[in-house]
């Protein structure tokens, strides 16, 4: 392996080991709902984030609570030392991902002895939390100070 390669592959992991992952399979529930809630939280701090989830009105949004809960707990097994970081309100939710999962084919009875397809789909949710990124203050310099 080449040094670049290396050092990049160095960054990944470093990367890795500060963010917590948490997946969802096969969720009952069709993409397009499920979306809908996962724009609300998306790039939210995850208090606020569960905050959100338990007073919407959405089915999704309990699966999504608990979905946030194990990232929490994932989040908090990887940075033991940053528990404070959680409770400063500096955690949020980097990235959520609704992708399509199976769909189950049915039949239905339609009018004139004929049958409907009914479509069953289900999604898959992928949860990335990571740390704030600190913002680098602007010092500028006044008349007076030159």
């Amino acid at each position: 392996m080449g040094k670049r390669k290396r050092e990049m592959a160095e960054r990944q992991k470093a990367i890795k080991k500060q963010t917590a992952i948490a997946k969802l399979n096969d969720v009952p529930t069709s993409p397009r709902k499920m979306r809908y809630v996962a724009d609300i939280i998306r790039g939210v701090e995850v208090n606020k984030a569960l905050d959100i989830l338990k007073y919407s009105k959405k089915e999704a949004s309990n699966r999504l609570a608990k979905l946030l809960k194990s990232a929490i707990t994932n989040w908090e097994s990887k940075n033991e030392a940053d528990r404070k970081e959680l409770d400063n309100g500096n955690v949020i939710v980097k990235s959520i991902m609704v992708g399509q999962g199976r769909t189950l084919k049915r039949i239905r009875t339609a009018p004139q002895g004929r049958a409907a397809r009914v479509r069953k789909r289900s999604n898959h949710v992928t949860i990335v939390l990571d740390k704030k990124a600190v913002k680098a203050e602007k010092v500028t310099k006044t008349a007076e100070e030159k």
